[in-house]
């Protein structure tokens, strides 16, 4: 028996429209350069790595200048290093922003592909609902009959 006889008409245009929206998201989902780059530049600045290498930097920054073991290019109040700390912030802010706008849309689409599983699995359960509800009157439609005919030959009548 065919389960998919038992949907309705709504029911077989959203099965198709579900089947090709996921089709199409999965077309959707190389990235371009820009979308790279934030993504490596996030995860590079977000990572233990990169606190280690930065704080390692910082100190012997503060360290050279401090001691003036070379030349003290960058005396106390370490002007220059803030000034490169803001630059490094104010570049890596947008790209921090466009790889977590981007996460949102990955999570966005990850809410639509749950619900839409949902949907099927709901409709999936409404067709087992159906295919049990049709055993079962088939089921008392024989008891039926087979109660009837040993009445039958029993001589009484069914109640």
């Amino acid at each position: 028996m065919n389960h998919k006889a038992h949907l309705t008409a709504e029911e077989r245009a959203r099965l198709v429209e579900l089947r090709g929206a996921r089709r199409k998201r999965r077309a959707q989902q190389s990235l371009d350069l820009g979308q790279r780059v934030a993504d490596a530049v996030a995860a590079g600045m977000g990572s233990w790595r990169f606190i280690i290498i930065q704080t390692t930097i910082l100190a012997i920054w503060v360290v050279l200048n401090v001691t003036a073991w070379v030349q003290a290019w960058d005396p106390y109040p370490f002007i220059l290093l803030n000034l490169a700390l803001s630059f490094q912030a104010a570049y890596a802010a947008p790209f921090i922003m466009m790889s977590q706008n981007r996460q949102n849309e990955i999570d966005r689409k990850r809410a639509i592909d749950d619900f839409d599983v949902n949907v099927k699995a709901e409709l999936e359960i409404e067709l087992l609902h159906e295919k049990m509800d049709l055993l079962r009157d088939q089921e008392i439609a024989r008891l039926s009959k087979i109660i009837e005919e040993l009445c039958e030959k029993l001589g009484a009548k069914p109640a």
